[in-house]
């Protein structure tokens, strides 16, 4: 099982969502921990092939989507979470488009952090064993 990185207001946003919406992108979540991918969960398409997921969720005529990444090891960072304003047309606003820029940033420096952190505690303890 993957462990789980919020990242920013992600987990606040995704929490301020209807009931519904959060069950249905948790569940999308923990089947990302799981190695799967949720019926809802689609690559974001300005990201090809980079392992960024969108979770796509339709409440009451709202919709709230939730998009995560894959691509770094046993982990799955959740990079934003938001409510679409737009009535009109399916794609992701560019301002939403650049948080989930900035935070993949951020997830690859945490992610290479852990690695430094993981590889520091092996050495000690090979030097102290």
């Amino acid at each position: 099982m993957k462990n789980t990185v919020f990242l920013g207001t992600s987990k606040d946003n995704i929490l301020d969502f209807p009931v519904e919406v959060r069950k249905e992108i948790g569940f999308a979540i923990y089947t990302a921990q799981g190695g799967g991918k949720a019926i809802n969960a689609t690559p974001l398409i300005c990201f090809k092939g980079s392992g960024v997921v969108e979770i796509i969720s339709n409440h009451n005529g709202d919709t709230f989507r939730s998009v995560y990444t894959t691509r770094f090891g046993n982990m799955v960072y959740v990079l934003h979470a938001f409510q679409k304003k737009s009535k009109s047309g399916v794609a992701t606003p560019p301002k939403e488009l650049e948080m989930v820029r900035r935070r993949l940033k951020q997830a690859e420096i945490h992610y290479i952090e852990e690695l430094k952190k993981e590889a520091e505690t092996k050495n000690g303890r090979q030097q102290t064993g």
